[in-house]
């Protein structure tokens, strides 16, 4: 019983297109947010503490973050994306991000882009440079860390732009032919299963290209993490969790691509919940649960 059995999952998409397994790469390109450095706000989103995602690697060139994720990998013989994750990969001048990407791209082995951001911060320039990647032939991904589609959650945790921001930068990346893949947190305060299907259905309706779900990590660092000592914040457990992933997986076209169904931090920078420290438990159990209930798609018929 494996994932890709029951999900149209991003490493399965590209295998068949490129014949050859494909793994990311994550980078460090010591960009910032303007939600930290005052240009919106500071202390940035109440959930975020980049460090439980990516290492501290800012001392080290792209090239040599790439050549030390891929000894990490111990992998021969297969192609990579390089993945600009931390904090707003989008979020400086245009000279800055173009020598940046061609920098990842002069990797004979990267055959393209995947640039993690805010919805505020694409401008039409850098939607028309990663154009020109997709027109050369690279594969270019926008990655658009949303969350909710519910306006008071997004005040809520502090994430400084509304969903309509969020809807008008996926109908310009459109426009620009950029493949777009929606981030969204499972678990954040005052959220349900009911919120869940809401965002997923408003997602949706702008015809996204992936999609990528996370519990809700509580971080040393975050905003959140004094709620969560308090006892203010409770988190999702793995049942929970799987549950709800289900659901909106079976509410999903098989056409949408699933870049991740889960997601793991690691102590001590993880606070909770305990079970995000581990990466096959969550996918097991979710594979399991839809061979019992049915696929991606199969709650649409």
């Amino acid at each position: 019983m494996q994932l890709t059995d029951y999900v149209h999952t991003f490493g399965q998409d590209l295998k068949y297109r490129f014949g050859s397994r494909v793994r990311k790469l994550t980078i460090d390109a010591s960009f910032t947010c303007p939600n930290r450095d005052g240009t919106l706000g500071r202390g940035g989103c109440t959930f975020c503490n980049v460090d439980s995602f990516v290492p501290k690697a800012r001392s080290l060139s792209i090239q040599q973050q790439l050549a030390a994720r891929k000894a990490e990998l111990k992998h021969q013989n297969i192609l990579y994306l390089a993945y600009f994750q931390a904090y707003t990969s989008t979020y400086g001048e245009y000279q800055q991000l173009h020598q940046l990407y061609q920098q990842a791209l002069a990797d004979h082995a990267v055959i393209g882009l995947c640039v993690g951001t805010r919805p505020d911060c694409v401008s039409d320039q850098v939607l028309s440079l990663l154009s020109e990647y997709q027109c050369q032939g690279k594969e270019v991904w926008l990655e658009l860390g949303l969350q909710s589609a519910h306006d008071k959650t997004l005040k809520r945790i502090n994430r400084g732009h509304d969903f309509e921001t969020y809807r008008q930068t996926v109908r310009r990346a459109h426009q620009f032919g950029i493949k777009v893949c929606t981030h969204l947190i499972l678990g954040l305060p005052g959220e349900n299963k009911q919120s869940y299907r809401q965002t997923l259905e408003r997602v949706l309706d702008d015809e996204i290209h992936g999609l990528k779900l996370h519990p809700l990590h509580v971080v040393c660092g975050s905003r959140m993490a004094k709620a969560w000592r308090s006892g203010r914040l409770s988190v999702l457990t793995q049942t929970e969790y799987v549950e709800a992933a289900c659901d909106l997986i079976r509410r999903t076209p098989i056409s949408v691509i699933f870049h991740r169904v889960c997601a793991t931090a690691r102590p001590p920078t993880l606070l909770a919940p305990d079970w995000c420290e581990y990466h096959w438990p969550p996918i097991t159990a979710i594979a399991k649960q839809l061979a019992n209930l049915g696929g991606q798609g199969s709650a649409l018929a």
